[in-house]
C-alpha cells in the first residue's frame, strides 16, 4: 500500500468513517457473470474438461477474464495437467482409488 493511500485512509477515519468495506461506486456493473452463463460454462466443461479458458470463452461468447472467474470462483475448479478439475479432490480421489 502506498503512503498516499495510507494518508487517504487515515483522513477518512479521522473524518468519521467507521467501516473498512468498499463503498458503492458508480459505473457499469458486471453483467457477464450470471447463473445462465455459469451453467453454460459448466456444460462446456462437462463435455470436455481439457479445454482452456480461451476456447471456452470463444464457445460461450464471454470475455476470457469472466470465464476464468466463473471457473475458479463459481465452479471452484483449477487446472491440473491440462485438465480442469474440482479444487477439492477428496471425493474424486476416493472414487479413483476404488477402481
Amino acid at each position: 500500500m502506498s503512503s498516499a493511500e495510507v494518508f487517504r485512509w487515515h483522513k477518512a477515519f479521522k473524518d468519521g468513517r467507521e467501516g473498512v468495506e468498499d463503498e458503492q461506486r458508480t459505473g457499469r456493473p458486471s453483467t457477464s457473470i450470471t447463473e445462465n452463463n455459469v451453467a453454460r460454462v459448466k456444460a462446456v466443461l462437462d463435455r470436455d474438461r481439457r479445454l482452456n479458458v480461451r476456447l471456452i470463452a470463444e464457445e460461450v461468447g464471454l470475455p476470457k477474464t469472466d470465464v476464468h472467474r466463473i471457473v475458479t470462483e463459481d465452479l471452484h475448479m483449477r487446472n491440473i495437467c491440462a485438465k480442469l478439475v474440482p479444487k477439492n479432490l477428496s471425493d474424486v480421489w476416493e472414487f479413483l482409488a476404488q477402481k
